[in-house]
């Protein structure tokens, strides 16, 4: 695993780029469930989209891992 990643010169780290890619999905994933009502099936619904968030920024750690 590399820890950085050079950028356009400047070195970026790989968990910045992670979390990118994380938020990249989990935008229009969490349009879709919120417009579908699905949110409304939680106690605490932000706190659901927190989870939400760290199960998808945690799957694409463990993919781009390993690869």
């Amino acid at each position: 695993m590399r820890a950085e990643l050079d950028v356009l010169g400047a070195y970026v780290p790989m968990l910045a780029l992670w979390f990118a890619l994380s938020l990249a999905l989990f935008a229009p994933l969490d349009a879709l469930l919120t417009s579908s009502g699905f949110d409304r099936l939680f106690w605490h619904p932000p706190l659901a989209r927190f989870a939400l968030f760290l199960c998808l920024f945690c799957g694409v750690a463990l993919v781009v891992n390993a690869y």
